[in-house]
C-alpha cells in the first residue's frame, strides 16, 4: 500500500500529502489526477497531482478538508498507508508554445496550476500567474508559483495580501493591455464559480481558456456518471474525457448544480463520523 511520507497543514483545512508511489510518479504529467482512499469505508477522492518526483518515487497531493473522507486523509501520519491509490488518470494538460500564458489560481486551485505553469515555462512560454484567495492565511505555495512565473500577481478578497479584489480584475487588465496579442492561452483552476467568471472575462477577447472540473468527480473511471458535464453540444464525463475543458463551452449552470448534489448526505456523514469519534 502507498505509504505517507509527509502530511502537513499548509493553511487552515488545506493539507499537503507526500506519498511514496514510484510507479505513478514515473508516469505522472501536469493535469493528471489520482484516486485515493483513506480506509476501506472511505470514499474514492480524486486529487490532482500537484507535483511529482520520479527519482524519489513520490507524489505530492493537496487536499481541502470538506467532508468525512477528506478529514480522514488529513489525519493520516507519516509512516501510515493509504488504503488505495489509483492513477495517473485523466488526460494530461496540453503543453505547447503559446507565447504568453496566464495561469489563474483560486484557492486550492494553486495546487493543479503549479505543475502546468512549471511545464509551460519549461516549454519556452512567458508565464503570468494570478493567485487569489479569500484572505492571506489561505494562500499557499506562493514562492513555488512565483519561481515559475515571469510576472506574479496576488489578490485577496479582503486585501490582507496583494491587491484587494477578485482574480478576474487583473486578468481583465492583462487582456486589455495585450495590444500585441501576445497572450495565447489562459488557464483558470479553482472554485467552479471563479472558473466560470474567468471564462466570461476572456470570452470577449476570444482567448483560449482552459478549466479543470475535477471537483465534481466521484468514481474517477467513468463508472458512476456523477461527473457528467455538457461541453458545447456534447455530454462528456469529466474523469475520462477531461478533467480539462474549454471554459467557453462548459455548461456552468450544470456544473454548479452538480456540485451541490451531495451536500445533505455529506452533512449526515460528518455528523455520524463526529458521533462515532466522540464515542470511541
Amino acid at each position: 500500500m502507498p505509504e505517507i511520507v509527509e502530511n502537513t497543514e499548509l493553511c487552515p483545512d488545506i493539507w499537503q500529502i507526500v506519498v511514496e508511489a514510484p510507479d505513478v510518479a514515473a508516469k505522472a504529467l501536469p493535469g493528471h489526477f489520482v484516486i485515493v482512499m483513506a480506509d476501506q469505508q472511505g470514499e474514492r477522492i480524486p486529487l490532482t497531482v500537484a507535483d511529482y518526483d520520479p527519482s524519489a518515487g513520490t507524489l505530492t497531493l493537496v487536499l481541502a478538508v470538506v467532508g468525512t473522507s477528506s478529514t480522514k486523509l488529513s489525519k493520516l501520519e507519516a509512516g501510515q498507508q493509504l488504503y488505495a491509490l489509483l492513477g495517473p488518470l485523466g488526460h494530461p494538460s496540453e503543453i505547447a508554445r503559446h507565447g504568453t500564458v496566464v495561469m489563474v489560481a483560486g484557492g486550492v486551485g494553486t495546487a493543479p496550476i503549479y505543475p502546468i505553469a512549471k511545464a509551460m515555462k519549461a516549454a519556452g512560454n512567458r508565464v503570468v500567474s494570478i493567485q487569489g484567495a479569500r484572505t492571506a492565511e489561505l494562500l499557499f505555495w506562493e514562492e513555488k508559483l512565483r519561481a515559475v512565473s515571469d510576472q506574479y500577481i496576488v489578490t485577496t478578497d479582503d486585501g490582507s495580501r496583494g491587491r484587494k479584489g477578485l482574480v478576474t480584475e487583473p486578468l481583465r487588465e492583462l487582456l486589455e493591455d495585450d495590444r500585441q496579442g501576445a497572450i495565447g492561452c489562459v488557464y483558470a483552476i479553482g472554485p467552479p464559480v471563479m472558473m466560470k467568471f474567468c471564462a466570461e472575462t476572456t470570452r470577449p477577447f476570444d482567448i483560449k481558456t482552459i478549466v479543470s472540473l475535477n471537483t465534481i468527480m466521484g468514481d474517477g473511471t467513468g463508472m458512476c456518471g456523477g461527473c457528467r458535464v455538457r461541453v458545447g453540444d456534447k455530454t462528456l464525463f469529466t474523469c475520462v474525457d477531461g478533467p480539462e475543458f474549454d471554459g467557453h463551452l462548459v455548461d456552468w449552470d450544470g456544473v454548479l448544480a452538480r456540485q451541490r448534489i451531495y451536500v445533505a448526505e455529506e452533512k449526515c456523514s460528518m455528523e455520524r463520523y463526529a458521533r462515532v469519534r466522540d464515542e470511541g
